[in-house]
């Protein structure tokens, strides 16, 4: 036998992609989309696994790497093509179920309202930001009679923390032609009281931004169910 029929013969012998069961798909389609766990859910968003990698098997693997749902949310496309048997296609479709997921997450867009109170704000933000496993720090520019330009996230952290850097904020404001800003990021904690490095943060951005002629409105710190307001404090 010559090594061209060996090869024929290993891939004929070679499992084909195995994909999700039916049975899955037609419970979702009958509204039981509950009942499903969390990896029967992914094994369908992935319909198949690579070659030899059966996609109930993949699921798994893609929730014990990232540690939950929640951890497998954050990683990057890098982390999540290590898992074996999900490849390009099927890491693309994670991405894009966590994007319209996130997306889900957010109500109305904030874009033209106008902000008289901490509250006016704080509904959004606890929607935008809350349910992060890690620190999320975002601001809303705003017009000079408070009218919301744009929610923009700019920076992201660990669990309990976030690099924030005052010139890009300060760059993003000019960006957006805006005369005030409202500054926010979460605790995932679930606990929003602000720490002493909150208060810090806040007086920098004020200082750096002051030189821009930018107002600091306000700095919200939220969790999803929960918010405080520095201004509200008196700590702005």
């Amino acid at each position: 036998m010559t090594a061209t029929a060996n090869v024929r013969r290993h891939r004929r012998n070679t499992p084909a992609a195995a994909p999700a069961r039916p049975d899955l798909r037609e419970r979702l389609l009958s509204g039981s989309a509950a009942g499903l766990s969390d990896s029967e859910l992914l094994a369908v968003l992935l319909g198949s696994g690579g070659r030899g990698h059966p996609v109930a098997q993949v699921a798994e693997q893609l929730l014990a790497h990232g540690r939950g749902l929640a951890g497998l949310a954050q990683l990057a496309p890098g982390a999540l093509s290590a898992v074996p048997g999900i490849g390009q296609a099927g890491c693309a479709r994670l991405l894009a179920a966590v994007e319209l997921g996130h997306r889900c997450r957010q109500p109305a867009r904030p874009e033209q309202r106008v902000l008289r109170a901490p509250a006016d704000a704080a509904g959004f933000l606890c929607h935008a930001l809350g349910a992060y496993p890690s620190e999320v720090f975002a601001c809303l520019f705003l017009t000079n009679r408070h009218r919301v330009l744009a929610l923009e996230e700019l920076f992201r952290g660990t669990i309990d923390g976030a690099a924030v850097y005052p010139r890009e904020v300060v760059r993003r404001c000019i960006a957006h032609n805006a005369a005030a800003v409202i500054l926010a990021h979460n605790h995932p904690s679930g606990d929003p009281t602000p720490s002493d490095a909150d208060r810090a943060i806040t007086h920098r951005l004020r200082d750096a931004l002051a030189l821009v002629d930018v107002r600091v409105l306000d700095h919200l710190v939220v969790s999803d169910n929960d918010w405080v307001s520095l201004a509200e404090r008196g700590w702005l």
